[in-house]
C-alpha cells in the first residue's frame, strides 16, 4: 500500500506564510505527478498546484506568484510554500500522487487525509 501524510497546516494571519509537506511511504516503486488540492467549506475541491516527476510545475491562477510547489524525489515528499496568504486560501489541503507500487504494473492515484489551513483577516 501507499500512504500520503500531510503536515504543516495551521492558523495564520493574512499576509503570513505556511509550508505544507506531504510524505509518501510504503511499497513505492516510482512516483510521477504530485499535486496539492484544496477544499474550502461548501465548495468543490480544486487543484492548487502540480509538479511532474521532472520538475515541471503548474499553478491555479489564484495562487500564481504566491505559492511554490517543489519536491524531493529521494524522500518521496512534495512541498507547498504558501506566501502572502489570504482569507480565501482557507480550506483543507490534500496531497495527491500518481504512484506505482513495487512488483505492480501501472500507476494509480493516492490521496492523503488532508491538513487544515485557516487564514484570518
Amino acid at each position: 500500500q501507499v500512504q500520503l501524510v500531510e503536515s504543516g497546516g495551521g492558523l495564520v494571519q493574512a499576509g503570513g506564510s505556511l509550508r505544507l509537506s506531504c510524505a509518501a511511504s510504503g511499497s513505492i516503486a516510482s512516483i510521477n505527478d504530485m499535486r496539492w488540492y484544496r477544499q474550502a467549506p461548501g465548495k468543490q475541491r480544486e487543484l492548487v498546484a502540480a509538479i511532474t516527476g521532472g520538475g515541471n510545475v503548474n499553478y491555479a491562477d489564484s495562487v500564481k506568484g504566491r505559492f511554490t510547489i517543489s519536491r524531493d524525489n529521494a524522500k518521496n515528499t512534495v512541498y507547498l510554500q504558501m506566501n502572502s496568504l489570504k482569507p480565501e486560501d482557507t480550506g483543507d489541503y490534500y496531497c495527491n500522487a500518481d504512484a506505482r507500487r513495487v512488483a505492480q504494473y501501472g500507476f494509480r492515484g493516492y490521496w492523503g487525509q488532508g491538513t487544515q489551513v485557516t487564514v484570518s483577516s
